[in-house]
């Protein structure tokens, strides 16, 4: 069970890693010119919103159905991803997780059949034809059926979170946020359910705690450490560079594959947003804004006055406690040698040069 759910991470992993590029120029567009950004820019920020509806999920989808059969199942996975875009008001990532596979699996399944029933120069016309029929009737049912199911599942989880910020059990909705934030929901959790908590709460006060729940990026940082001193291969030797990427970028997405290759590894995001969170609960912590990305200066800068203790202190202990139960999980369960070794990352999708 434990190698099976360790192949279905690294298969995970394996549709995002290459597109990392593109979610770099995501985050620096972000990090730049939306009206929080260093440089704000109306005309370059128009650029934001595209990719992370469009762009991304489409480079996931298409990654996803050519893992399973090649350009044709890429394609069709592109198709249908877009259906399951249109279908819902999300960022569709997970939603692109699931239908480019399955439409490369299709696409499989259908080549299959009619591999040795096509007449002799018949075949582009058949195979241009197959892609847009069965592709017509996926973009459909993903847009009806899979985009809403998906979007369904993120405001279930959504709606957990909210419930457990008005009982006050805030500390306990990092055992949500943080395997929510690994499937690709950060930007709905945070957008669609803290941030408006938060600007109702900072009405009140100047300030709200429901901006640091998700965007920390103590947690991520730590988890990342823990790769690079206890970690093997080219997980370890990526590892420097995606905190650059991560802590001073902002782009959370980077540390997602790290956990979805290892899924236990999932403690360690918990362990550190749980013992943050009690942290800012402690010190009655709150920032006036979201900070947009979650790098650390976009922390500074709506950090209101008096409240750099005790945002910057969750922000360190989170990333302490995520890096201690890191290391100590990669050193009692460490990355199946296999997984550790280029060659292998290298066939589920992992990039050299990320470090």
């Amino acid at each position: 069970m434990r190698e099976r759910l360790q192949a279905f991470g690294g298969f995970m992993a394996g549709m995002v890693i290459p597109n990392i590029g593109a979610f770099i120029a995501w985050g620096l567009i972000t990090a730049l010119f939306i009206p929080t950004g260093w440089t704000p820019s109306e005309r370059f920020s128009a650029l934001v919103g595209p990719m992370i509806l469009n762009l991304l999920p489409l480079l996931i989808g298409y990654t996803g159905g050519k893992m399973v059969h090649g350009h044709r199942g890429g394609v069709l996975g592109a198709i249908m991803t877009m259906g399951v875009i249109v279908g819902s008001e999300i960022p569709q990532f997970l939603g692109a997780m699931i239908v480019g596979p399955l439409a490369g699996w299709i696409m499989q399944k259908v080549d299959d059949a009619l591999e040795d029933n096509i007449p002799v120069g018949f075949e582009m016309l058949i195979n241009n034809f197959s892609i847009g029929i069965i592709g017509t009737l996926l973009a459909m049912l993903s847009m009806v059926v899979i985009g809403p199911v998906v979007e369904g599942v993120t405001n279930f989880f959504g709606g957990i979170v909210e419930a457990m910020v008005n009982a006050r059990l805030l500390p306990l909705a990092a055992i949500i946020i943080e395997p929510a934030k690994v499937l690709f929901m950060n930007n709905a959790l945070n957008h669609g359910v803290l941030a408006p908590l938060g600007v109702a709460a900072a009405e009140e006060s100047g300030r709200a705690i429901h901006f640091l729940l998700e965007t920390n990026p103590g947690p991520g940082l730590g988890l990342l450490v823990a790769y690079w001193v206890a970690g093997k291969g080219l997980m370890r030797q990526s590892a420097p560079g995606a905190m650059i990427i991560h802590f001073l970028g902002g782009i959370h997405e980077i540390y997602f594959p790290y956990v979805l290759a290892h899924p236990i590894m999932i403690l360690s995001v918990i362990a550190g947003g749980l013992v943050a969170d009690l942290w800012f609960v402690i010190m009655n912590a709150g920032l006036v804004a979201t900070p947009s990305p979650g790098s650390i200066f976009a922390y500074i800068a709506v950090t209101p006055p008096g409240q750099f203790f005790g945002v910057m202190g969750g922000v360190l202990i989170g990333a302490v406690v995520a890096a201690v139960v890191g290391i100590a999980v990669l050193r009692f369960r460490p990355v199946p040698a296999g997984d550790a070794d280029e060659e292998e990352i290298d066939d589920v999708g992992y990039v050299p040069g990320l470090g």
